[in-house]
């Protein structure tokens, strides 16, 4: 079975691991369906009709966010002040702090910190488990990841770091060009949505340079163990990743009751459940150590983690991800 999103995988391995079957569907009542799936093809077409506006958002999004540049932690041009020094012999004069200076008896130069455009690769889960919804008054999970990629494609481009779409085809850079490049940002993502394999693959560590910062972007319903794989080889390239989580409310609370019909997203056949409400704190349990998992091999290997639910604004967790590639406090969870 692939890594899926949907509540019938996860559904599942909750039975696998507890070495009991699934209660019978039962011979009364009626049959409810757990949430909204969209076929790939469908999902294309949807996504392609709905670029302008999530990229016209995303700007929005992006415009909220208060950035700043990625420094150095070295004297060097930029606006960001490092420290003070005393002045050498030689120096122009035009360099030194007059107020700074005149609290003691030495002159002092005012340096700022070197500032450098980075490499930031973006990656996007293109997967058939992100294309699912619990309800018609939520975003797909794969619409939000990919509002969330263009939001932060924005606010990168605009203040000049180098952005770089990791894809299964290979790595596409995105040059600076203000909404040209937001553009083909999203048209990048298109082209990995219409071409999604059918057998979901995280990107490969060796796609990132070296000292670059990667943005993942999934539902992270993959097993842990081959997140950890991928977060280890990116520690030891090294690179830092900063895993973004996207779910559905839905995936963390099993809201359902009754009779339900789970439909697996990724190839697993329909699973038919009675008393689902039953079910419930077990598989709640389950969700909530999948999850501490995840967190303990991001805290084990040096990567961020931001979890966000598509019922919140897609700010919070955008805001969240700026900390984290800022080095400022509230990126980390």
């Amino acid at each position: 079975m692939t890594p899926t999103s949907s509540l019938a995988g996860r559904l599942r391995r909750l039975f696998a691991a507890r070495r009991t079957p699934p209660p019978d569907a039962g011979p009364l009542g009626p049959i409810g369906a757990a949430g909204d799936a969209t076929p790939l093809p469908v999902a294309a077409e949807g996504l392609a009709a709905r670029m302008p506006a999530l990229i016209v958002a995303a700007t929005h999004i992006a415009a909220t966010v208060a950035a700043g540049a990625h420094g150095r932690r070295q004297a060097g041009p930029g606006d960001s002040f490092w420290q003070f020094r005393p002045a050498q012999p030689g120096e122009p004069v035009t360099r030194i702090d007059w107020r700074q200076s005149a609290r003691s008896s030495r002159a002092y130069i005012r340096e700022t910190e070197a500032e450098a455009a980075q490499t930031i690769c973006l990656w996007c889960d293109p997967s058939a488990s992100m294309r699912w919804r619990s309800d018609a008054a939520l975003p797909l999970k794969s619409d939000r990841a990919a509002l969330l990629t263009l939001a932060a494609g924005a606010l990168l481009l605009r203040h000049g770091e180098r952005v770089r779409l990791l894809t299964p085809d290979g790595a596409v850079d995105i040059p600076p060009g203000g909404r040209t490049a937001l553009d083909r940002l999203g048209l990048a993502l298109l082209r990995t949505m219409e071409n999604a394999p059918d057998a979901p693959a995280w990107p490969h560590p060796q796609q990132a340079p070296r000292h670059a910062r990667i943005v993942l972007i999934s539902d992270g319903l993959a097993p842990p163990e081959t997140i950890a794989t991928l977060l280890r080889g990116l520690a030891a390239r090294p690179a830092r990743a900063h895993l973004l989580l996207v779910n559905d409310p839905a995936e963390a609370a099993l809201p359902y009751a009754g009779r339900i019909r789970f439909a697996g997203l990724e190839g697993e056949d329909p699973l038919l459940l009675s008393g689902t409400e039953g079910l419930r704190p077990a598989y709640a349990a389950a969700f909530a150590d999948h999850q501490a998992r995840i967190g303990d091999i991001c805290r084990a290997t040096g990567h961020d983690l931001i979890r966000h639910t598509t019922d919140r604004r897609p700010e919070h967790a955008l805001l969240a991800l700026h900390a984290a590639l800022s080095d400022r406090p509230g990126g980390r969870t």
